[in-house]
């Protein structure tokens, strides 16, 4: 096994164990012994993104994407990040609608990133555009008790 692989493996027990600092640390060794292997970097990503330091883990998701364009996962966090984000006044929502768009693209029944297509539509008022991807999940998973909860709260609150 190559040094990349034996730092890769331990950062990814790490990170599954919650040890998330000691992950990055170990991702680092496996990107400095190999920096042309896409996981690393997306194992670092959501590393940092599980120690609330976005901009390092969109910074590593989009190094990802850059080794593997169809690293479906990596668009989705950076989406999530953009989505999620509290400490920037104006998140990139059209960017996230991008990013979701492209996994969707890889992965039209990825439930996740329909369910946040929808919620990205309707934080910028295009509530429509949202039921569309409701919809879509619904038809995936019947019972997916969010999307219902949100398709209600748009069809109440803001379609009337």
């Amino acid at each position: 096994m190559t040094d990349y692989k034996v730092h890769l493996d331990e950062g990814i027990a790490d990170f599954y164990n919650g040890n998330f600092q000691s992950a990055v640390e170990k991702f680092d060794k496996a990107i400095y012994a190999d920096n042309s292997i896409s996981i690393s970097y997306f194992y670092r990503g959501a590393s940092y993104q599980a120690l609330e330091n976005y901009d390092e883990a969109i910074l590593d998701y989009t190094k990802a994407i850059s080794l593997d364009s169809k690293m479906t996962d990596a668009y989705y966090n950076r989406a999530k990040i953009l989505l999620s984000r509290k400490d920037i006044e104006n998140p990139d929502i059209k960017r996230a609608i991008s990013d979701l768009e492209i996994a969707l693209e890889l992965d039209n029944k990825f439930v996740d990133a329909l369910y946040a297509m929808a919620a990205a539509y309707k934080k910028i008022g295009e509530y429509h555009k949202a039921l569309e991807y409701l919809e879509k999940l619904l038809q995936i998973s019947p019972e997916h008790v969010y999307a219902r909860a949100l398709k209600k709260l748009i069809l109440q609150k803001y379609i009337i």
